[in-house]
Parts: structure tokens; C-alpha cells; sequence
């Protein structure tokens, strides 16, 4: 297994002086003419698009194991390699990874927080040259502990042990703006938009660890329930879903798909 220890949350400080660990692969998740121009040195580079799977009207499903085992040997992803991920938009398309990585069976991994403006804006080294990939071989041992489907979540909307955490805006939310054949949202969700966990005064970081706790708090999430986090595609929400994991939550899944699936269906209730 891999010989790296590190928390959930990276902070740009800490990476910079792992950039030689052997063991240690970063992943950059910005558009491709954002690496050519800057990147951490030593960053691989992975198109979002390779990790997630689209069955029009449902996008941002899991792809088949197979499929991710190929595109994580690629970069070079085996069990003794610890990923850190980050994207220059919030760490929706980092924590994607992450995300998508856990369910794969591989958890030695970080997000960087604040992504690439934290680290660019702090000082830190970086380059344009491109960083060819050293492929491994990545064995994926598909888990659904962080995992949740839509006949999941409707097998336990009523047993009183879920809290869903809805990450688009407002306005989806509560069906005014709708992307789906029908608008609003899964009974029972409350919701928090994404963008709430971040602190813009501080290069896109995580908020702290109280004021996400006291925003919680509010809408009634605790520790106890089985939480799950969607959005629209479960883009926006792997960074919430990163986020609890962070704050100690034990028990949080994701759901591929999310409201592009649930909205389009004929078979789920909407409020």
C-alpha cells in the first residue's frame, strides 16, 4: 500500500515539498489550455470527460470499472500511489476524481485546497512543460459505500436515517431554473449550493471547519444519518461530498447522475 500519510485537505504548503516523493502523483482537472499555460510541476494531466459516463438524459454516471482501470493505469494510478487532485473552479472536477477513486476501491488520496488558484496565487512553483504519464497497472475493487443510486435513496426516503444535501442553486432547487424534465427536488433535500463551502477572500479554500459545521448545523444535517450529495450531474456535489468526509462525517455517498437521472425519471417522487 502506498507509504504516504496525508489528510483529506492538502494545503499547498504542505504538497510543495512532496513534489519528488515517488509515490505521491498530482492530477491537474483544469481545461486543457489552462495546463499548457500553467501547472504544478510534475502534474499529470486527465480530461474530466475520461471519468464519468453520459446515458442521455442521465449524465455524470460512473463508468463501467473496466473503463476507469484503463483510464487510472494510463496516469498512472496503482495501489502503492497516493492522488492528489485539484482544478482552478472550486474542486468540483477534483473532487470528481476523488470521489470516483473511493469507489473504485483506491482511498489514498487528497484534494489541494484552493486548487490551482491557491497555488499559483501563493508563490508556488510552476510550469508548462508537459508531464508525460508512467503508466501502472490500477486494479479496481468496485465498492458502493460511497455510492448512491436512485432506487437507494427511494428504498430509505421514509425510513427517517437520510439527510440529502442538494449543492445546485436556489433557483434548481426549487424548480425555477430546470435542466431536467422536471424541476425541484428530491423530497426531504435540503439544500446548500456548493459554492457556499468556499471562501473567495481566501483563493477558493475550503470555509473553516466551524463556519461549514455552523452552516450545517442550520439546515439540520448531523452525524448520524446517512447523508448523500447530488447536483445536477454529481459535479458540483464531490465537493460537498469531500467537504463532510473533511469535517468527520462517517457515513456520505454520492449519486452519479443526480438530478439529470432523478429528474427524468417517470418513477421518482419531486418536490
Amino acid at each position: 500500500m502506498n507509504k504516504l500519510d496525508l489528510p483529506l485537505i492538502i494545503e499547498p504548503a504542505m504538497l510543495e515539498p512532496l513534489l519528488e516523493e515517488s509515490h505521491l502523483l498530482v492530477v491537474d482537472m483544469t481545461k486543457p489550455s489552462t495546463y499548457a499555460q500553467i501547472h504544478i510541476p510534475g502534474a499529470v494531466y486527465l480530461d474530466y470527460g475520461q471519468i464519468i459516463g453520459i446515458r442521455k438524459p442521465a449524465m455524470g454516471l460512473l463508468p463501467e470499472p473496466a473503463l476507469l482501470e484503463k483510464c487510472f493505469s494510463d496516469i498512472g494510478i496503482d495501489d502503492t500511489i497516493h492522488v492528489v487532485a485539484y482544478d482552478d473552479e472550486g474542486g468540483g472536477k477534483a473532487g470528481r476524481l476523488l470521489w470516483t477513486l473511493e469507489a473504485m476501491g483506491h482511498t489514498g488520496f487528497s484534494l489541494l485546497n484552493g486548487g490551482l488558484h491557491a497555488w499559483a496565487n501563493e508563490g508556488h512553483p510552476v510550469e508548462q512543460a508537459v508531464t508525460p504519464p508512467v503508466p501502472k497497472v490500477f486494479h479496481a475493487k468496485p465498492t458502493e459505500t460511497p455510492v448512491a443510486t436512485a432506487e437507494y435513496i427511494m428504498e430509505h426516503l421514509q425510513d427517517g436515517t437520510l439527510g440529502l444535501l442538494d449543492a445546485r442553486t436556489p433557483d434548481e432547487y426549487n424548480g425555477n431554473k430546470r435542466f431536467a424534465e422536471r424541476g425541484g427536488h428530491i423530497p426531504g433535500a435540503v439544500n446548500m449550493d456548493w459554492m457556499l463551502a468556499l471562501d473567495q477572500q481566501r483563493n477558493l479554500r475550503l470555509k473553516s471547519q466551524s463556519e461549514l459545521e455552523g452552516l450545517l448545523s442550520k439546515l439540520g444535517l448531523t452525524k448520524d444519518q446517512q447523508l448523500v450529495t447530488y447536483c445536477h450531474t454529481h459535479h458540483r456535489s464531490s465537493l460537498t461530498y469531500i467537504m463532510l468526509k473533511s469535517l468527520g462525517f462517517p457515513r456520505v455517498k454520492g449519486y452519479p447522475g443526480s438530478w439529470s437521472d432523478w429528474g427524468n425519471r417517470q418513477d421518482t417522487p419531486v418536490d
